[in-house]
C-alpha cells in the first residue's frame, strides 16, 4: 500500500506538475498572439492603405516630365552630392538608400515612372544620402546599432522562449536570467525602431522642403508627394509602438505581473 502511495503522489506530482506548466503556457502564448494579432492587424491596414496611396499617386503624372531617377540626381546634385548613383533595384517598395555602397537604390516602378509617388520616394531615399553627408547624428546612432541589432535580432526570440520554458520546467532563477537575457536583446531591436523613426521623418522632411523650395512640383503634386511620404513613415510607426509593446509584455512577464 505503501508503494501504491508513493506511485499515485508522483502521479498527481506529475499531473499538477503539467497542469502548471500547460495552463502557464497557455496563457503566456494567449497573451502574445493577443498583442501580436493586434499589430498584424494595424500594420495590414497602413500597408494595404501604403499600397493604395501610392497606386492612387501615380496617376498624377508630373508637369515637369522627370522620372524618379532624374529627381533623385537633381536633388543630389542641389545638394553638393557627387558620389552617389541612382541605380534601379527590382521589386515593389524596395527603395532604400545603401550607405556602404553610396548608392540610391530605386525599384523599378519608381526609377522610370514621373508621378508624383515616384518623385516622393526618389527625393526621400536622397533624403538619406543628404543626412549621410552632413553627418545626420540619428542616421550615424542607427548605422552604428546595425551590426549589433542584426544579432541581437537572430537570439532574442529564442532567448526568451527557452527563459519561459527553463521558468516552468527547470528553475525559475535560471529560467528568468535566460528570459532577461532574450529581453535585453529585443530592446536593442525596439531601440533601434524607435531611433529609425527621426531618420526617417526627416528624410521626408528634407525631401519635402527641396522639392518645394526648388520648385519641382506644382501644387497639386507636391500635396500627394507629401500625402505618400506620411502613410509611408506611419508603417515605421506601428513597428516601432508593436516592438514597445511586446517588449513590455515579456518584461511583465519576467517581474512576475502576467
Amino acid at each position: 500500500m505503501r508503494q501504491n502511495f508513493i506511485q499515485n503522489c508522483r502521479a498527481k506530482i506529475g499531473w499538477i506538475f503539467v497542469y502548471t506548466f500547460t495552463t502557464k503556457s497557455i496563457k503566456i502564448m494567449i497573451g502574445y498572439y493577443i498583442i501580436a494579432g493586434l499589430i498584424f492587424v494595424v500594420s495590414l491596414y497602413v500597408s494595404n492603405k501604403l499600397k493604395s496611396k501610392f497606386k492612387h499617386y501615380s496617376k498624377v503624372h508630373l508637369q515637369n516630365g522627370m522620372s524618379g531617377k532624374e529627381i533623385a540626381e537633381k536633388m543630389l546634385r542641389d545638394n553638393g552630392i557627387h558620389d552617389v548613383k541612382v541605380i534601379s533595384t527590382p521589386g515593389k517598395l524596395t527603395d532604400h538608400y545603401n550607405p556602404a555602397k553610396k548608392t540610391i537604390n530605386l525599384s523599378e516602378s519608381v526609377y522610370t515612372q514621373r508621378n508624383a509617388a515616384a518623385a516622393a520616394v526618389a527625393a526621400h531615399e536622397c533624403g538619406h544620402a543628404v543626412q549621410h553627408a552632413k553627418a545626420y547624428s540619428w542616421l550615424q546612432m542607427r548605422s552604428k546599432l546595425v551590426p549589433v541589432v542584426s544579432v541581437a535580432s537572430k537570439f532574442s526570440q529564442w532567448a526568451i522562449m527557452g527563459g519561459l520554458i527553463l521558468m516552468t520546467m527547470v528553475s525559475v532563477g535560471i529560467g528568468q536570467t535566460v528570459l532577461l537575457v532574450g529581453i535585453i536583446l529585443y530592446g536593442m531591436g525596439t531601440l533601434f525602431s524607435f531611433i529609425t523613426l527621426p531618420v526617417e521623418y526627416d528624410a521626408s522632411k528634407r525631401a519635402l522642403v527641396w522639392l518645394e523650395t526648388g520648385n519641382m512640383l506644382n501644387s497639386q503634386e507636391h500635396k500627394a508627394a507629401e500625402d505618400s511620404l506620411k502613410w509611408a513613415a506611419r508603417t515605421y510607426v506601428v513597428a516601432a509602438v508593436g516592438s514597445l509593446a511586446t517588449l513590455l509584455y515579456f518584461l511583465s512577464i519576467y517581474l512576475g505581473r502576467d
